[in-house]
């Protein structure tokens, strides 16, 4: 029997978005537990770029082992092909999308730039039938983060007061959406000028151009804040918690937490997982038309690297996504 083979896009070396190749591989089978996807489209996260780079950002010690070659990507959205032995929850022909093996095991991750790949099934959720799968595919990493900080980890409450950092990227737009939609939460969005419409119309309540104005000028007494950026001067948005207020870090900042606990402040945080139960809650908010995916970008597999190219300026708004023709 001819071995059935895809297009995937590799890693044979560590380095920038030219290391990305597109080549023919063989297609994978789904073992116990696991359903093989027909790919129609893949979304970005950082991960990928740390990946692709070796995770040249971590502390040596502390850094992932990764097994060369590989095919990065953990945000699906596609079709299912075929059931591994036990699938009893899924059909062929079922549209799905889902956040694939995260955080990954041993260096086996989702593999999701590529014409097929295999997941477990529990990591599944059914494709929101308001959205098509470029739509669908911007959905599960970011949106689980934010899902999972806003009710696993801080568990909001109705009518809080929350600030988004980074309010234009792929976290920040689906926080404002849930913690407006869900809880009725009055949100203040911090990103540059130019994303101030498209955060306006995303339910964000008062909008802070950074560029302009630094927000902790202008802010005071938030119940929550949200930094996706982070970075050594995340410090600077302390004052503008609320005693006894949290702030949750997205990536990695420098709080002077000492400091921040003398008023009661604390930092619930969490690495986001896998979870088909809560993109099945995502997908039902995006059929009521409670979450929309904001597209930076749409890009042919082929042209990965130009996609990580366009990552790497940064200023995303959004979601950017590979499309698997």
């Amino acid at each position: 029997m001819t071995e059935q083979t895809m297009t995937a896009v590799r890693v044979h070396a560590f380095g920038g978005p030219e290391v990305l190749v597109a080549e023919e591989v063989p297609r994978p089978e789904p073992g116990p537990g696991d359903v093989l996807v027909r790919v129609r489209a893949a979304g970005l996260n950082p991960p990928d770029w740390y990946a692709r780079t070796g995770f040249a950002n971590i502390p040596e010690e502390l850094r992932p082992a990764l097994r060369l070659p590989f095919t990065p990507g953990s945000d699906i959205s596609g079709v299912v092909a075929a059931l591994g032995p036990g699938v009893t929850e899924w059909e062929v022909g079922d549209e799905v999308f889902g956040l694939v093996r995260f955080p990954p095991v041993d260096g086996d991750g989702g593999r999701g730039y590529a014409e097929y790949t295999t997941s477990p099934a529990s990591h599944l959720a059914r494709k929101p039938a308001a959205l098509d799968h470029v739509e669908a595919a911007g959905i599960p990493m970011a949106g689980l983060t934010a899902y999972q900080f806003l009710f696993d980890h801080v568990r909001l409450e109705p009518g809080r007061t929350v600030l988004v950092n980074g309010a234009a990227g792929g976290v920040g737009h689906f926080l404002i959406q849930l913690a407006t939609n869900t809880r009725d939460a009055r949100v203040i969005a911090v990103a540059s000028g130019r994303h101030e419409r498209f955060l306006r119309d995303l339910g964000a309540a008062e909008f802070v151009d950074y560029t302009v104005t630094p927000p902790e000028d202008v802010v005071r007494d938030v119940d929550h804040l949200f930094d996706t950026v982070g970075g050594p001067e995340g410090h600077r948005l302390v004052p503008v918690v609320a005693p006894g207020g949290t702030i949750s870090p997205v990536f990695l900042g420098e709080y002077h937490r000492e400091r921040a606990a003398a008023r009661g402040i604390t930092f619930p945080s969490g690495q986001v997982r896998s979870d088909g139960g809560q993109l099945a809650e995502l997908a039902r908010l995006a059929d009521a038309g409670l979450l929309r995916v904001g597209l930076d970008s749409v890009h042919p597999l082929a042209d990965a690297a130009k996609a990580h190219e366009r990552a790497e300026q940064g200023h995303i708004q959004g979601k950017i996504v590979l499309q698997v023709a």
